[in-house]
């Protein structure tokens, strides 16, 4: 079976905060597949980068070649740090996520979304692609215009139904002001709260020339979902990213009541397998990801009739990878030698899907480390919005104090076991917060659950070595 040049056959996925970054994007875009990188929480990404003094002045080249030169001087001028900040000082806060315009908040989410893809795709012309969580709506608006004001060519969108993104890149591509529908928990049926962007506001009265409009892939966990997306064409994306239950990250929980085996961890049954001939037969291209990076794995999803895969751990562990690079030998080192247990915890992430921890000494996985660790939700990018008693919107987060949580109307028990997902993520890429009292956030850390590819792979590989590795182990397979 030739393998389909119109589309990328491998997907380098959109990997925790900051672990696919600019670097690894391009790595994997330059052998011609494609790079993505995660546009999850860019806003502290890129503060606290200009914080560190923009080592290698990679962002303010972005800066400068952003398209509203006056927003990026304010950001230069609010964040940037000559030399960097003393060890153990505490990195400026940015605005935190909400429904209420936030000019500042904008500004900083559309030039970090526009920094991230514009480094991407420096140098080459493969492909570059960004991914976000539909769970965090609030910042969706303002990162997606940014990404393709830099020229992203996919945007690929999981942890939700992305319904409303057809229409949002449709009207940013002609910098129309868009909005998307914010899920407010007990707000009235019918009522809609929306977020969105006017792009008037930072070009000024001159409009820039039209945008290219990504190609939308939807990450789904089942076909009943991509069913429903591709019946409307307001709706369609096109194409699918189908995920299984080991990939890393967030994933979908089992359909039905949930289960737990004997390690605590969620039991998957028939109604999760994926019907991938019906998603075939919506005619429209889709990738296999999870556990896919093993041999033969390609050309079984080939055979299946997906155009590629999509592979995240693999690239996670590479030395393009964005995470911080202590950490990440130590991974790769644990997990070559068969001793890095990751659990697919039911209860770890605020925004209540199962998420895979790996569970290495001195990271939140630890129970002592997750003891010692101070609750509060500072960044709160997983903060859901509520309706409050006299009508307002709050936000609240089961990873937040206890106390302040049940003062928000809802069950201490929502609380237990909960890791800071903001902070932790954060701090495995090496922008940990450091507190006033010296404490500083540990790292939590996340892959797949399926490792076995890498006995395959050199000792200390290259995103090109992971390419190469998947497009090897496809010949033979393809007939």
């Amino acid at each position: 079976m030739p393998l389909d040049t119109t589309f990328p056959t491998i997907i380098q996925g959109g990997m925790g905060v900051g672990v696919s970054g600019w670097r690894l994007a391009r790595a994997v875009s330059t052998t011609g597949q494609l790079g993505v990188v995660s546009g999850v929480a860019l806003d502290v990404v890129l503060a606290r980068r200009l914080q560190q003094g923009d080592p290698g002045g990679d962002l303010r080249r972005a800066l400068d070649a952003f398209p509203f030169p006056e927003v990026a001087e304010r950001i230069w001028r609010r964040y940037h740090v000559p030399g960097g900040i003393l060890p153990g000082e505490p990195y400026r806060p940015v605005p935190r996520l909400g429904l209420r315009p936030h000019s500042g908040r904008t500004e900083l989410t559309v030039a970090a979304n526009f920094a991230e893809v514009f480094l991407a795709r420096e140098g080459h012309d493969g492909p570059v692609g960004v991914n976000y969580l539909e769970k965090i709506q609030l910042a969706t608006p303002a990162a997606v215009y940014g990404a393709m004001l830099a020229g992203v060519d996919y945007v690929l969108m999981g942890a939700g139904i992305p319904s409303e993104i057809p229409g949002l890149l449709d009207a940013l591509s002609a910098h129309r002001p868009a909005e998307i529908s914010v899920t407010v928990a007990g707000a009235e049926s019918g009522r809609r709260h929306t977020v969105g962007v006017d792009p008037a506001a930072l070009y000024g009265p001159l409009r820039p020339p039209p945008l290219k409009r990504p190609r939308l892939l939807a990450v789904v966990s089942s076909d009943v979902l991509a069913v429903y997306l591709a019946r409307r064409p307001e709706t369609r994306p096109d194409g699918f990213v189908v995920e299984g239950p080991v990939a890393g990250g967030h994933s979908a929980p089992p359909r039905g009541r949930l289960r737990l085996d004997e390690e605590g961890e969620p039991l998957y049954g028939p109604r999760d397998r994926v019907d991938t001939g019906r998603i075939a037969a919506l005619g429209l291209p889709f990738w296999l990801a999870g556990g896919q990076a093993g041999r033969r794995g390609l050309a079984r999803a080939l055979r299946a009739g997906a155009t590629g895969v999509q592979v995240g751990t693999a690239f996670a562990l590479c030395r393009e990878s964005g995470l911080e690079e202590t950490l990440r030998r130590r991974l790769l080192d644990a997990a070559s030698g068969g001793t890095l247990p990751v659990r697919n915890d039911p209860g770890a992430s605020p925004a209540g899907f199962p998420f895979k921890v790996a569970s290495l000494p001195g990271t939140v996985a630890d129970p002592d480390v997750y003891a010692a660790r101070p609750r509060l939700c500072d960044m709160g990018h997983l903060r859901a919005p509520y309706l409050k008693a006299d009508g307002e919107v709050g936000y609240r987060c089961p990873a937040e104090p206890v106390e302040t949580y049940v003062r928000k109307n809802r069950p201490e028990s929502d609380t237990a076991g909960r890791r800071c997902l903001c902070n932790g993520l954060v701090s495995a890429i090496g922008l940990g917060q450091r507190r006033l009292d010296g404490y500083a956030e540990p790292a939590l850390l996340t892959l797949g659950q399926d490792l076995g590819f890498l006995r395959d792979l050199p000792g200390d590989y290259t995103a090109a070595d992971v390419v190469a590795h998947l497009l090897h182990e496809s010949e033979g397979g393809l007939g």
